[in-house]
C-alpha cells in the first residue's frame, strides 16, 4: 500500500493556513488585553464624584485633572520607550510583562487612601500601559501582512471601545453602597493578573522575515523616522483628532454631568455607550472598507481615514452646542463613527510608511506627540 507525500504546494498550503490562524489566535489573545488596558482607564473618570468624597484632599478638579495628568505625561514620555523595546526585543514579553504590571498598579488603586498615592498610581499605571499598544499593535500587523490587517487591527481597538463601555457602567458600581470604587478597581486588577498567565503561555512572536535589519540604535531609530516625510504627515495627522478624544474619554462624563446635572452613573453611561458602539461600528466597517479599496490602490487604506476625520468637526461642534442629552448623544455617535474609520487604519498606514523594525517605536512616537 503506498503512501502518497503531500507536494510542495500542498505543503505550502497548509504552512498558510497554520499561519493565518496563528495570526487571528493573537488578535483574540490580545483583545481581553485591549479591554482591561481601557476598562481600567475609563473608570477613574466614571467614578471620579466618589473617589474625590472618598479622599478628601483631592479637594479640587485642578487636583483631579493632576491625577488624569500624572497618567498622561509619564505614558507620553515612555510611549516610544516601549515601542523601541518591542521593535528591539520580544514583543510577547513586552506586552506580558505590560498586563501584569498595570494589573497589579489596578489592584493597588483599589487600595489608595490619599490624592498624593493615587497621582502615584496613576503614574505608575502609565509607567506599564505605555508599552502595550505599540507592541501589540505592531505584533498583529507582523501576523496580518496585507489583506487582513485593518480588520485585524480594528478588532483589536473594537476591544478598547468594549472596555471603556464597560468603565462607563462603573459609576453605578461605585454609587452602590455594597460595592463601590474600590471594588471596581481591585477586581479588574486581579482578573489582568490571572489574564497574564495564560497569555504568556499561548502568545507568540511572529516568524522573522529572512531579509529583516537589525534593530537601529534609538537615535537612529528616531532619525530614520523623521527623516521620512510621509511619517512627519502621519504624526501630525494622528495628532488632531487624538486631542478632542482624550478630551471626550476623560472629561465628557463630568461635562455631561453638569451640563444637564445627570447623576454621575447615568453621565457616565451617555458619555461613553453610545459613541464607543458607533465607534465598534465605525472600526469594523472601517477595517473593511479600507481592505477591500487596498486590492484597488496603494491609497486604500487612507480614504476611510479620512472619511472618518471629515466626522469629527461638525461633531465636536455639535456637542459643544447641543441644547438637550439627546442632540448631545448624536453628535458624540457620529464623533465615534468617525473615531472607529480612523483608529483601525492608523497603524495599517504605519505599516506602509516604516519598516517592521521600526513600527512600534514609530507608533511610541505618534501617542507621545498626540498626548
Amino acid at each position: 500500500m503506498s503512501t502518497r507525500l503531500p507536494t510542495a504546494l500542498e505543503t505550502e498550503d497548509a504552512a498558510s493556513a497554520s499561519l493565518a490562524r496563528t495570526a487571528w489566535l493573537v488578535v483574540a489573545l490580545l483583545v481581553p488585553v485591549a479591554l482591561l488596558n481601557y476598562l481600567d482607564r475609563q473608570m477613574l473618570a466614571a467614578m471620579n464624584h466618589s473617589m474625590m468624597n472618598d479622599i478628601p484632599d483631592i479637594a479640587t478638579k485642578a487636583n483631579w485633572g493632576l491625577v488624569l495628568g500624572s497618567f498622561k505625561w509619564v505614558y507620553a514620555a515612555l510611549s516610544p520607550i516601549g515601542g523601541y523595546l518591542a521593535d528591539r526585543i520580544s514583543r510577547r514579553h513586552v506586552i506580558c510583562a505590560s498586563l501584569f504590571i498595570w494589573s497589579a498598579v489596578t489592584w493597588s488603586t483599589g487600595h489608595v487612601t490619599s490624592f498624593e498615592q493615587l497621582v502615584a498610581t496613576r503614574a505608575l499605571m502609565g509607567i506599564s500601559e505605555a508599552f502595550y499598544i505599540p507592541a501589540a499593535l505592531a505584533m498583529i500587523t507582523d501576523f496580518h501582512l496585507g489583506p487582513t490587517r485593518s480588520r485585524a487591527v480594528g478588532l483589536h481597538q473594537m476591544g478598547i471601545y468594549a472596555g471603556i463601555i464597560l468603565g462607563g457602567f462603573s459609576g453605578y458600581v461605585a454609587d452602590d453602597p455594597n460595592l463601590g470604587w474600590r471594588l471596581a478597581f481591585s477586581a479588574c486588577g486581579l482578573i489582568g493578573l490571572v489574564y497574564s498567565v495564560p497569555l504568556f503561555a499561548l502568545l507568540s512572536n511572529p516568524p522573522r522575515a529572512a531579509d529583516a535589519r537589525p534593530s537601529p540604535s534609538p537615535l537612529a531609530a528616531v532619525g530614520e523616522l523623521f527623516s521620512n516625510v510621509g511619517f512627519i504627515l502621519l504624526v501630525l495627522y494622528f495628532t488632531l483628532p487624538a486631542i478632542a478624544g482624550w478630551v471626550v474619554k476623560d472629561w465628557m462624563p463630568a461635562i455631561l454631568n453638569e451640563k444637564f446635572n445627570l447623576g454621575q452613573g447615568k453621565a457616565g453611561v451617555s458619555a461613553v455607550l453610545y459613541v464607543q458602539l458607533a465607534s465598534l461600528a465605525g472600526a469594523g466597517l472601517g477595517g473593511w472598507l479600507a481592505d477591500r479599496w487596498m486590492r484597488h490602490t496603494v491609497r486604500g487604506r487612507i480614504f476611510p481615514s479620512a472619511l472618518g476625520m471629515t466626522f469629527f468637526l461638525p461633531a465636536l461642534f455639535g456637542v459643544g452646542d447641543a441644547a438637550s442629552l439627546g442632540m448631545a448623544i448624536a453628535f458624540l455617535m457620529l464623533f465615534g463613527l468617525g473615531w472607529g474609520f480612523f483608529d483601525c487604519n492608523n497603524m495599517p498606514i504605519l505599516c506602509q510608511i516604516a519598516r517592521p523594525e521600526l513600527r512600534a517605536t514609530g507608533y511610541g512616537i505618534m501617542n507621545l506627540v498626540s498626548i
